[in-house]
């Protein structure tokens, strides 16, 4: 058989002018592919023979063998007839005779799930005039197969002359087209051109039967079958004459007997091969099985179906038939109905599907590799067109035609399954365990959730493009995603549940489609990223809530599944939305900060701390970097997202390095207390001869203070920094200090108001908000009030202090000029301190003031001697120092100033002990301290400027500074201090 096997190509069958409207739900919704055709998969024959050519011979198969199985004529009652009640009485004795009254409801119809048929008419007779005849079989079915009156009596006439002429010879005996030939004359037509087309049929018929299709190979080197060649070629040429004695017909009739009766072993075979090769024998056929819809109603198959089949069975001797063939042939009859029809009949692809699994039973019992290729080709052809359709399911199929998509999956697997499995050799060689079905739907889940993908996204770019809507005004990929979510929960409620018969992981398959498909276009989004924009977030909170919904989809799907789903979540990596929203608020924080850390560089730049620039007295830099610092803090609030207590500490940590830097450089500069204090002199004895005698005139005084003015430590610069600066620096981080507090507080309310959880865990933390620069202003604002007050005290006021103050005559050189103009500092910072940290500031001034008149006592230098009788003079200028920081109780609080005058008051009774016990005093202490080392000489105690009457250093300093002839010997003596240096 293979070997008479073509090439096939495209075989498309008329629709003689029957034209449908399409008008119901399901043909509205799907394309209408009316004109559509399929490949042919019986191969185009080798000769120019038509439908119409080849359906006459298949009739005249027909009759002929119907008259060859029985001698009475069939008669044929409709169901309308039936329906009635007014069929005649009719007998039948034989099979092919029986009327349908005897038959139930068509057994074919009920195996194949079809519908019963509309009423049918046969040639346009009313009911009433069907009534009044009975109508065989043979009349419906030359109505069927659109054969007139006319060539249906010249064919019965001449297969009459046929029997007659081969009396006892049954249809498959003879050669059909020969004997026709022979018995048909020109006067049996009403034209010679009828004739001659009729005999011009016949030819071409004997040509591919016996020459182009034969069943037989044919030998190169058989000459009958060139003889034949030339007949037919003269014939074709000239019209044949084709009398009884005609010799030409003579030789025509035995070459194509002996062609016809060949076989396999040489014998000669009682049957005639001549319509029984293929693909010949499958065209006619094909002929034959359309006869089976109705001839008013293309989309219907005739009730009675199941008689005609019984009928058309009668042949299959003639055409080489079984009953796999026929299945074949009906399968592609019905489903190229359906298709050629506008698929407005689903009945007829569901029987298709039905006569699909008889296929497959017939596959697994054949071994023809004939049957093979036509079966491939047959199913090739059916597999092609259902995956066009599969591949991309959205666009044919819906909630409202289901069904229809459920049989054509189950074609298109039964198609591959039998394509592969059952008629593949290569793939019994390489057999391996694959679930073929799971692995076509798998297939068609993701080519066709691909395509509706894109359909998606190029119907949101159109109407980004064409919309002015509300809703164009939403960045593209976050309507997309709307749309992905939107066919995601239609897939998984229309589609997944009908292809889980073959895929138990659809709506998994499917999500991860989507899932994968839109993570393309979000992974080329966020690579293009730049600053953080509204627009980025609402995107990326789309993508976000997208990836939930398709996990928990793939989820639910997957609680039954074998590996409980994680083949699937393997497909789905995580966009991680939530970790690119984080980054991106991290570098919009790191952009503020650096912006915020350039604007205080900039407002740092251009500040003069002068405090008349507000009425706070404060610097107006603080004032922008605060009001920055703020906008920060509520342009972060506003970002739509749902971290802001998680990415907080980011800002706040960054906010308060910015501030630290701005108390860092708004203190830098100031120096500290040791830039005020002078250098202590080296030192030396006094004697009374030193003394100075009477009261110094005032240029005196002056010169003497110019002389010792290089003992005065320098400012390093930083003369020119007034008191008001210090002052405005220190409000400055006071505000600084109170403003952090405030912004703690606004970020806790913030927070409480978002999306945030964990509330408590949150306010604790920040509660350590801005912890560095609270600290750095605590500390900054207690070394400004260092600074102010030793400036002050050491530096502003050091020529009535260090200079002034007794220096000479003690009763001459007393505290008065140093308090004058300490009161009017006092002042000054009484009313530009802010009033929380003034006490301070009061507070260490009056510390720098107590450790200056320490100073001047006990390292004064050479001007400066002290007597016995000078102890009243001092204790009473340092009650008056003190009274100026009391001020009547206005000052500092009296214990306050008890707590910090300890030491002078422990000092100065000092200066009023006598020489002798205050060596001593002395002696005992350095025994104490350096042990018995100093026995033998007392070692010079060092200066550690931590002044206290034990200690030996301040005794020595007040027997150095003693104007008395005992303490000069001593010191001469133990130590060999000069008099002058």
């Amino acid at each position: 058989m293979s070997s008479r096997l073509r090439d096939r190509t495209s075989c498309q069958p008329k629709l003689h002018n029957h034209h449908y409207q399409v008008t119901t739900k399901t043909a509205v919704a799907m394309p209408n592919y009316f004109t559509e055709t399929r490949t042919c998969p019986l191969a185009e024959l080798a000769t120019n023979l038509s439908d119409s050519e080849l359906r006459e011979t298949a009739y005249e198969i027909l009759v002929g063998a119907c008259r060859s199985s029985g001698v009475k004529p069939l008669t044929f009652i409709s169901h309308s007839e039936k329906n009635l009640g007014r069929a005649p009485a009719l007998t039948s004795t034989a099979s092919l005779q029986r009327s349908l009254s005897s038959t139930a409801a068509s057994n074919v119809k009920k195996a194949l799930g079809l519908k019963s048929s509309r009423k049918r008419h046969v040639s346009g007779e009313s009911d009433s005039e069907r009534v009044k005849k009975a109508v065989t079989i043979g009349e419906m079915l030359r109505v069927q197969m659109r054969v007139s009156e006319q060539i249906d009596s010249r064919v019965r006439r001449a297969l009459l002359r046929v029997a007659a002429a081969q009396l006892g010879k049954r249809i498959e005996s003879i050669v059909l087209p020969v004997e026709m030939l022979q018995q048909l004359k020109p006067s049996d037509f009403p034209n010679q051109w009828e004739y001659d087309a009729w005999q011009r049929r016949n030819l071409k018929l004997l040509e591919a039967g016996l020459l182009l299709h034969p069943l037989l190979p044919l030998d190169k080197t058989d000459t009958a079958a060139q003889q034949l060649r030339q007949i037919i070629r003269g014939a074709l040429e000239k019209p044949l004459e084709t009398g009884k004695n005609n010799e030409s017909m003579q030789a025509l009739r035995s070459i194509a007997l002996s062609l016809a009766c060949r076989t396999f072993d040489g014998s000669v075979s009682e049957t005639s091969h001549w319509a029984d090769g293929f693909p010949l024998n499958l065209r006619i056929y094909r002929m034959l099985l359309e006869a089976c819809f109705d001839v008013n109603d293309e989309i219907s198959v005739i009730e009675e179906v199941d008689e005609v089949l019984e009928l058309v069975k009668k042949t299959w001797v003639v055409l080489g038939m079984n009953q796999m063939l026929h299945d074949l042939c009906f399968l592609w009859i019905l489903f190229n109905r359906y298709v050629v029809t506008g698929q407005v009949e689903s009945d007829l692809l569901f029987a298709a599907n039905n006569l699909l699994m008889e296929v497959e039973k017939d596959a697994k019992a054949m071994t023809d590799p004939d049957y093979s290729k036509i079966i491939s080709s047959t199913l090739g052809t059916i597999l092609g067109w259902a995956e066009k359709r599969l591949l991309a399911y959205h666009n044919y199929f819906h909630s409202d035609n289901t069904e229809t998509m459920e049989c054509v999956v189950s074609m298109a697997v039964l198609s591959a399954k039998i394509m592969v499995e059952d008629i593949s050799h290569e793939y019994h060689r390489k057999r391996k365990e694959v679930d073929l079905a799971r692995e076509r739907v798998d297939n068609y889940i993701r080519s066709s959730l691909h395509v509706a993908f894109v359909q998606i996204m190029e119907k949101v770019k159109s109407s980004k493009h064409s919309s002015k809507n509300q809703q164009n005004q939403f960045p593209f990929l976050s309507i997309l995603a709307q749309g992905v979510s939107t066919l995601a929960f239609s897939e998984k409620a229309i589609f997944s549940p009908l292809l889980k018969r073959w895929h138990p992981l659809a709506a998994g398959v499917a999500v991860a489609t989507l899932h994968s498909c839109y993570g393309n276009e979000l992974k080329q989004f966020v690579s293009g990223i730049g600053d953080l924009t509204p627009d980025i977030l609402q995107v990326l909170r789309a993508a976000d809530k997208l990836e939930k919904d398709l996990v928990q989809i793939a989820v639910e799907n997957s609680v039954d599944s074998e590996d409980g789903g994680k083949s699937i979540i393997r497909e789905m990596p995580p966009y991680e939305a939530e970790s690119v929203i984080s980054n991106l608020v991290k570098s919009w924080i790191t952009t503020r900060l650096d912006r915020l850390k350039e604007w205080v560089d900039r407002n740092l730049q251009r500040e003069v701390w002068d405090p008349r620039t507000n009425k706070e007295n404060f610097a107006p830099s603080a004032v922008e970097v605060l009001r920055i610092v703020d906008e920060a803090l509520e342009a972060f609030f506003l970002l739509p997202i749902s971290m802001h207590a998680v990415l907080l500490p980011d800002l706040t940590t960054g906010i308060d390095r910015c501030i630290l830097h701005y108390i860092s450089k708004a203190k830098s500069g100031c120096g500290s207390q040791n830039t005020f204090v002078p250098s202590m002199p080296v030192l030396t004895r006094c004697s009374t001869r030193s003394k100075f005698v009477g009261v110094f005139k005032r240029k005196e005084k002056f010169q003497i203070a110019q002389g010792r003015k290089s003992q005065v430590g320098t400012t390093n610069s930083n003369g020119s920094l007034g008191i008001s600066h210090l002052c405005c620096r220190i409000n400055t981080l006071q505000h600084f200090r109170m403003e952090l507090v405030v912004l703690a507080k606004r970020a806790i309310s913030h927070v409480r108001n978002s999306e945030s959880a964990h509330m408590d865990n949150i306010a604790d933390g920040m509660g350590k908000a801005f912890e560095l620069s609270t600290t750095a202003c605590v500390e900054g604002i207690k070394q400004l009030c260092e600074i102010t007050a030793y400036k002050i005290v050491f530096h502003d006021l050091s020529h009535v202090l260090w200079d002034g103050l007794y220096v000479g005559e003690v009763s001459s050189s007393r505290i008065e000029p140093f308090l004058q103009e300490l009161e009017q500092y006092l002042e000054v910072i009484s009313l530009t301190v802010h009033y929380r940290v003034r006490t301070r500031v009061i507070t260490e001034v009056m510390k720098a003031s107590f450790d200056g008149l320490l100073l001047v006592l006990l390292a004064g230098g050479p001007p400066r001697a002290f007597h016995l009788q000078d102890y009243e003079t001092i204790a009473d200028d340092f009650k008056s120092l003190c009274d100026l920081f009391w001020s009547n109780g206005d000052g500092l609080p009296a214990d306050l100033i008890q707590k910090f005058s300890t030491t002078v008051n422990a000092i100065l009774p000092l200066f009023h002990t006598d020489t002798d016990s205050l060596i001593e005093q002395f002696q005992y202490m350095t025994l104490e301290t350096y042990g018995s080392s100093a026995k033998s000489k007392l070692p010079l105690p060092p200066t550690t400027g931590q002044w206290n009457p034990t200690e030996p250093n301040t005794l020595l300093r007040v027997l150095c500074y003693r104007s008395d002839e005992t303490a000069a010997k001593f010191l001469k003596k133990t130590y060999n201090l000069p008099k002058k240096l």
